[in-house]
């Protein structure tokens, strides 16, 4: 075993008992019939001979939603072969099932990723077998990596991402990262400032290319515009903002925001939508300790005309809920998260707002920028102002809602580039 990559084991071996602890945590959220070794140590059914697979890995929901034009696309081009998505967290396991669900393909299957324990990651490559392996944005797991190379598994990254944050993670584990890089046939970065920061990390030249971002390919069903249309519908002529994938710490400087918006706009309503479903209690007990009770929508209970706060404590309907609204703030911004994807509100033509927290998507909210399509609040006073002023000049609303949405359209591209970027290690049929 290589001594960084060795090294790196040991470590997961010493810190066991808190990693199956929170791996327990996530095995709650998920089926209890399956065993947890069977979860997590790669004890998978074994791909039948013959049978030609993909092999697709995602963290957590929000990859999962940006990987979706990636998916289908796959499917398509791959007739013959399933495709296998695997995520890390319960919530990224549900909404790759309801993806599945929703398309009806039964070779669209979900598996968990197993831990990246050596004998795991051999298991589970081995048994799964894919004809070619793909890794969302920053997923370096060393070990599976290995696995890949070893077994002779073709490996790409694709959306590749390293922010200015987790790189200065990664390079102090530079010896392990040169390590899993190598094990790397393709790379398909989002930018040439992320480029370079996989390549101070080892990653060779070579192997390498700037193809855009895939969150730009964002793919709009239109089951989620039917829900939208429905909703708004519904909820009448009375102003309405949504606050997506929110954080602990965010949904109270979110409602202070909100009271004082309501000073202004008294029937303003605010359509709050927590990341985690763990956290959907919490934040409605939040939201009644502010004065302000949520009707909640995994209830079926329905906004009235005095009701402030429209809880969205269902899975996969983010985008349905951001069409509904005036105006969209996407969460993980004001408190220090990195952020989440603006573009989801954008290509949609729904005006973007966030807070000053985007390291992860820094690229994404200076291209907003530049075509004057973000509106930034330092915190929830400014915010508050923000939507006031908004909610008064619609032609701005409709002017911001307009320019990103044009941004999306005119950054699209990347989906046909990592495609040809794959099919050198895998020609399509």
């Amino acid at each position: 075993m290589d001594w960084a990559r060795g090294l790196y084991s040991t470590a997961l071996f010493a810190l066991a008992p808190l990693i199956w602890r929170r791996v327990r945590s996530e095995h709650a959220l998920t089926d209890p019939r399956r065993t947890l070794r069977e979860l997590r140590l790669g004890r998978i059914p074994r791909t039948p001979p013959g049978e030609p697979m993909l092999w697709l890995h995602c963290a957590s929901v929000g990859e999962v939603l940006a990987a979706r034009p990636l998916i289908e696309a796959l499917l398509e081009r791959y007739p013959e072969h399933r495709l296998t998505l695997t995520t890390m967290t319960a919530t990224g396991a549900e909404r790759a099932r309801a993806l599945a669900a929703s398309r009806g393909d039964e070779r669209l299957v979900h598996r968990f990723i197993p831990l990246d324990f050596p004998a795991a990651a051999t298991r589970f490559v081995s048994r799964l077998r894919p004809g070619l392996a793909l890794f969302f944005e920053t997923e370096l797991w060393p070990n599976l990596l290995h696995a890949c190379r070893r077994q002779g598994v073709p490996v790409a990254v694709v959306n590749g991402r390293l922010s200015p944050r987790a790189f200065r993670g990664y390079r102090r584990l530079r010896p392990l990262m040169g390590e899993a890089l190598a094990c790397v046939d393709w790379l398909a970065a989002k930018s040439s400032d992320d480029a370079q920061r996989f390549r101070e990390l080892g990653m060779a030249e070579a192997r390498m290319t700037v193809v855009g971002s895939l969150k730009f390919d964002i793919a709009i069903d239109d089951k989620a515009l039917e829900v939208s249309e429905c909703l708004r519908t519904r909820l009448g002529e009375r102003p309405v903002w949504v606050a997506g994938s929110t954080h602990e710490g965010e949904e109270a400087a979110l409602l202070v925001a909100h009271a004082r918006l309501r000073e202004r706009c008294p029937d303003a309503l605010l359509v709050l939508v927590p990341r985690h479903p763990q956290r959907f209690d919490a934040v409605a007990a939040l939201c009644a300790q502010a004065g302000m009770p949520a009707a909640r929508r995994s209830l079926d209970e329905w906004p009235t005309a005095d009701t402030a706060v429209y809880l969205g404590d269902t899975m996969g309907e983010l985008l349905a809920l951001y069409g509904a609204g005036d105006l969209a703030f996407v969460g993980g911004s004001l408190v220090p998260i990195g952020g989440h994807n603006l573009l989801e509100p954008a290509a949609l033509g729904v005006p973007v707002l966030t807070g000053p927290e985007l390291a992860n998507f820094e690229e994404v909210a200076e291209t907003l920028r530049e075509a004057d399509a973000l509106v930034e609040a330092a915190d929830e006073a400014a915010l508050a102002a923000s939507l006031a002023a908004l909610f008064a000049d619609p032609a701005e609303r409709r002017r911001l809602g307009e320019a990103g949405h044009a941004v999306v359209a005119a950054n699209r591209g990347s989906l046909e580039r990592t495609l040809e970027g794959l099919a050198r290690l895998l020609p399509p049929k």
